[in-house]
């Protein structure tokens, strides 16, 4: 092994080892890492079903996220154009017990904590625009709303890990 090596935090879900400078100046690339991270496409309508499932398989649990659960799981078929839409804010009618309902602003903006960045880090959270609209059912889907910052962050987190984890280990420099 090289006397020094750079490690590079890419991106959020791309790590390289490079080997130490040749005399040309030159780097070798010796390896690279990706993460698998699960798959959500924000920006994209989800039917009610699918997108419950995605937030609790593909979301780490906080406060809003089971507020939209529980709205985006309650929300009957049919109300969501019914009530209106200002861009800014929708309602719909939400059933609030087995025969009971009631009139609901559904919410926004939202924080959450999507997987998108390597298992082993914080994952960063942030915020998006939730929306619903009726098509074939009800469909939910989220937009990002913090201008790509959950990247930033997401790569501090994963240079911190790695410099935790190589700690001992002075030939690593760890780059973001």
């Amino acid at each position: 092994m090289a006397d020094k090596m750079v490690v590079e935090v890419q991106s959020p879900t791309e790590v390289y080892l490079y080997s130490k400078l040749n005399e040309k100046r030159n780097r070798e690339h010796l390896i690279s890492v990706t993460a698998m991270v699960p798959e959500f496409d924000f920006s994209r309508f989800y039917g009610q079903e699918a997108f419950c499932i995605a937030l609790q398989s593909k979301f780490i649990p906080n406060e809003d996220r089971e507020l939209l659960l529980k709205f985006a799981g309650t929300v009957e078929s049919g109300t969501v154009a019914q009530y209106g839409d200002d861009g800014v804010t929708q309602k719909a009618t939400i059933k609030t017990g087995l025969t009971s309902k009631g009139e609901a602003i559904i919410p926004n903006p939202v924080t959450l904590k999507p997987f998108r960045t390597f298992l082993e880090v914080d994952q960063p959270e942030s915020t998006f625009i939730f929306r619903m609209n009726e098509g074939n059912g009800v469909n939910c889907a989220l937009f990002e709303a913090d201008g790509g910052a959950w990247k930033i962050e997401a790569m501090r987190n994963v240079k911190a890990y790695l410099e935790k984890e190589l700690k001992g280990n002075e030939q690593f420099t760890v780059i973001a």
